[in-house]
């Protein structure tokens, strides 16, 4: 029985990458998966659901990773750099998924509320204990507006990250690494204590 689910959720996550959600069927997927369409349905309730399922499966398995990142003994920028550098490969490794997910899935009336919102919250909130441990340290400063930060963080990567979506070369290490020394340095260029003003 998993296999059957694991088959029938491996052709949804196939189809929905390559026909998006509004141009694939049940029975497209029951096809690929090699299954009848009413089996699909003993296994899940309808398309939304299978979707569901494929991105929940996504962001499980992406968050065990940056959940190690965030308990690791490690500087603050170390641990910043790493879930960014995380994140990315997610972004490359599955660029037809996340392609999906930001122009259908995210954009979609009921959205908001929904099993994948609530993923996304748990997903972006190990940025957030990231951040917080390192204000609680001192690495970080204490007004810092850290959903601002975490909204700069995630909006930057994933704007970054379009370009390989849609298949474009994407360099991953300088990304992460350019994007960690603008939060640490910012923009703007400071004189030094004894020049003149």
């Amino acid at each position: 029985m998993q296999d059957r689910r694991d088959s029938i959720l491996s052709a949804a996550k196939q189809a929905f990458a390559e026909k998006g959600f509004e141009g694939t069927s049940i029975a497209d997927i029951a096809r690929a998966a090699g299954v009848s369409d009413g089996l699909a349905y003993r296994y899940f309730q309808n398309k939304r659901d299978l979707l569901n399922e494929v991105l929940r499966a996504f962001y499980e398995r992406t968050m065990v990773d940056l959940e190690i990142i965030a308990t690791r003994d490690a500087p603050f920028e170390t641990r910043l750099h790493d879930l960014i550098h995380r994140h990315l490969v997610a972004f490359v490794a599955d660029a037809d998924l996340c392609r999906l997910f930001i122009s259908e899935v995210r954009t979609a009336s009921d959205y908001q509320g929904s099993p994948v919102h609530e993923l996304n919250r748990r997903y972006t909130s190990i940025l957030i204990r990231i951040i917080e441990a390192g204000v609680a340290t001192g690495e970080v400063r204490a007004d810092i507006d850290i959903r601002l930060v975490r909204d700069v963080i995630f909006g930057a990567v994933e704007h970054r990250s379009w370009a390989a979506v849609n298949g474009r070369p994407h360099d991953v290490d300088a990304t992460a690494r350019n994007l960690v020394e603008l939060l640490r340095y910012g923009l703007i260029a400071r004189r030094d204590a004894g020049a003149a003003s």
